[in-house]
């Protein structure tokens, strides 16, 4: 049993809605950019992503999706991190 469950449950429905938000205003960016802004769109997933895992860890339904779910997205969280350091070296012209 996890202290504090439904605070927490609160938390991540929360980290969900600015995950969504966060991810339609990258893709609005991303069409006005031609995509060069994809770190950004993958921390958006990356963020959806690890807190509907763990929404449905703390729900106890589909603990093995849930664990899923955070893998994926942490290559999500690891893929954005890959694009924006080379979209910096880029813009520094190395």
């Amino acid at each position: 049993m996890v202290p504090g469950r439904p605070i927490w449950i609160a938390i991540w429905f929360g980290i969900l809605i600015l995950g969504v938000a966060g991810l339609g205003g990258a893709l609005l960016w991303g069409k006005q950019t031609q995509w060069r802004n994809l770190d950004e769109v993958f921390r958006g997933i990356g963020t959806i992503l690890v807190s509907a895992g763990m929404l449905l860890l703390l729900y106890a339904v589909a603990v093995p999706f849930g664990r899923l779910l955070l893998v994926l997205a942490l290559a999500s969280f690891v893929f954005a991190f890959m694009l924006g350091r080379r979209g910096q070296r880029n813009r520094e012209g190395g």
